[in-house]
């Protein structure tokens, strides 16, 4: 993504600021966005696959996906 970029310094010239049109921020939003999803998404499946190597290792009795089902 090609965003034009405006910079706004002190008067030592140290950048203090960026300035850039509302459509690329509206897009940089949307991608923050995505990004956002995409993270939350890894973060469960991770949370997921560390739970099942929980249960895999436990010897507690485990409930059956028919089980599951029936108590919705």
């Amino acid at each position: 993504m090609k965003l034009a970029l405006q910079y706004l310094s002190d008067v030592n010239g140290n950048p203090k600021a960026v300035q850039l049109s509302l459509t690329d921020w509206e897009k940089v939003l949307a991608k923050l966005k995505k990004y956002e999803q995409t993270l939350k998404i890894k973060s469960d499946l991770t949370e997921a696959f560390n739970q099942v190597a929980l249960l895999k290792n436990s010897k507690e009795k485990k409930q059956t996906l028919t089980d599951f089902l029936n108590e919705l």
